[in-house]
């Protein structure tokens, strides 16, 4: 809201009206020792005119850079119809439909998207959105355990191959829930999840798989085999995906003999900007029967008593407006704007241009692999096929080289050795197809003023 609604006298007269002296009264049963002292960091109030001048300031700051960067967010390019289209007030304002039927336009677009998702991967049943792909991949772990009810242990199994912001957060949520997360490592040659090591929990009672494709290096699992082997020991699997590589390869509904039952990633390539860190949104689809564990909405379509089509929310008992606190999923109003967005650029594209997309990433990754590798010193990581990222290992100290090529106007990937020392002086690079030949020249000829020169000091 541009203003704060209350005066001190309007403050003033609740306050009298309930009984209460103060403010700090009605938050009396709150522990003294709970209680903030002071927001550390955060400046003191600025008027409307001093706000202007330091967002701008801020904006002024952004950079013009050629990025390739990637590692869970990415650019693309969006059709301008797409936010022309989402950003009109009918779509703007549309947020969550607490009187849902009253939104029959926002809740058809819910439908819509949620019939798109169901489609692309390839299960039946899909939500209206989550917070982001990590919340989301949280999500399915815990509806997992719920869903799974001959397995006691919670164990999952989570692949060392999946990005680690993706695991932080699963661990973060899943910590206090009783859910044993247990690492697989990666093949270092191939940089798939190493299916012998898979062998030391045929035994034992697990509750899931997590099943990233493609995984945090841009390596493409063995996910036929990692789906059959979930159900084989009675585990459910959890695909974690990039919905734009699901344009070309099979989706997590086909996997294996009879596909994995949960489903979730990242929206984000679907229409959405990469803007100062955000926004995202995750989506969420299983298999029809363990829809009563799905957090989140589900709009169904029906009639109405003369028997005209109409929408309706048909299922959102999880969330925090209808159990308050005994709720296990938080939705948020992602649903109203960014999947707005990504329904629409989905609608444009159809199956055929997101194919397409998907091709042209590829294609551009491969480019830029060849590229880079041509340059002495650059070797790429890994054997197995790639999509949309692949890992390189530079001569030199990684940070240097990265600084180098940022000084020459190129973002110029993610260094990896925070996450995965064993890879050395590695980066994670990312084309997409709004890459040109131009811009993958630029980037080797800028790799190639970066490295260190032979006989030069490290």
């Amino acid at each position: 809201m541009p203003f704060i609604p209350h005066t001190e006298s309007d403050t003033e007269s609740m306050l009298r009206a309930i009984g209460a002296e103060s403010i700090d009264q009605l938050f009396d049963e709150i522990p003294p020792a709970l209680k903030c002292k002071g927001l550390e960091g955060v400046p003191g109030a600025l008027s409307e005119l001093e706000v202007g001048r330091l967002m701008r300031q801020r904006a002024a700051q952004d950079q013009t850079s050629s990025s390739f960067l990637g590692a869970g967010a990415y650019q693309h390019h969006i059709p301008a119809a797409v936010w022309e289209i989402a950003t009109r007030g009918e779509y703007y304002s549309a947020y969550t439909p607490y009187q849902a039927e009253a939104s029959q336009g926002t809740l058809q677009l819910l439908y819509e998207y949620q019939t798109m998702m169901a489609s692309l991967t390839g299960l039946e049943v899909s939500n209206a959105s989550l917070y982001d792909g990590a919340s989301a991949l949280a999500e399915a772990v815990l509806m997992a355990v719920r869903a799974h009810r001959k397995s006691r242990s919670r164990r999952v199994l989570v692949p060392r191959s999946l990005n680690p912001l993706y695991a932080s957060v699963v661990e973060t949520i899943t910590a206090s829930q009783g859910v044993e997360l247990i690492e697989i490592p990666y093949d270092l040659r191939t940089g798939r999840t190493d299916l012998g090591a898979l062998a030391a929990h045929a035994k034992n009672d697990i509750t899931a798989l997590v099943i990233p494709q493609p995984n945090v290096f841009g390596v493409l699992e063995d996910v036929d085999a990692l789906a059959t082997w979930a159900r084989e020991h009675g585990a459910l699997g959890i695909a974690v995906v990039n919905p734009i590589a699901l344009g070309l390869l099979h989706p997590p509904g086909a996997w294996g003999r009879e596909g994995v039952p949960i489903a979730c990633g990242e929206g984000q390539p679907l229409g959405v900007p990469v803007s100062s860190g955000g926004p995202y949104f995750g989506f969420l689809t299983c298999r029809e029967e363990l829809v009563r564990q799905l957090p989140g909405r589900l709009v169904g379509r029906t009639v109405d008593i003369q028997g005209k089509p109409g929408f309706t929310l048909t299922l959102q008992a999880r969330e925090q407006h209808i159990r308050r606190s005994r709720a296990t999923s938080n939705i948020c109003t992602n649903q109203g704007l960014m999947v707005t967005a990504a329904t629409i650029y989905m609608s444009l594209l159809g199956p055929q241009g997101l194919k397409r997309v998907a091709a042209e990433c590829h294609s551009k990754t491969q480019s830029l692999v060849t590229a880079a590798t041509a340059i002495d010193g650059v070797e790429a990581l890994f054997s197995s096929p790639r999509f949309h990222e692949a890992v390189l290992r530079v001569p030199g100290d990684v940070d240097h080289v990265l600084a180098g090529m940022r000084d020459r106007g190129i973002l110029a990937g993610v260094p990896l050795g925070s996450w995965y020392p064993e890879l050395g002086d590695a980066l994670l690079v990312c084309a997409t197809e709004t890459k040109t030949e131009e811009d993958i020249a630029a980037y080797a000829d800028a790799l190639r003023g970066a490295l260190p020169r032979a006989g030069s000091a490290p």
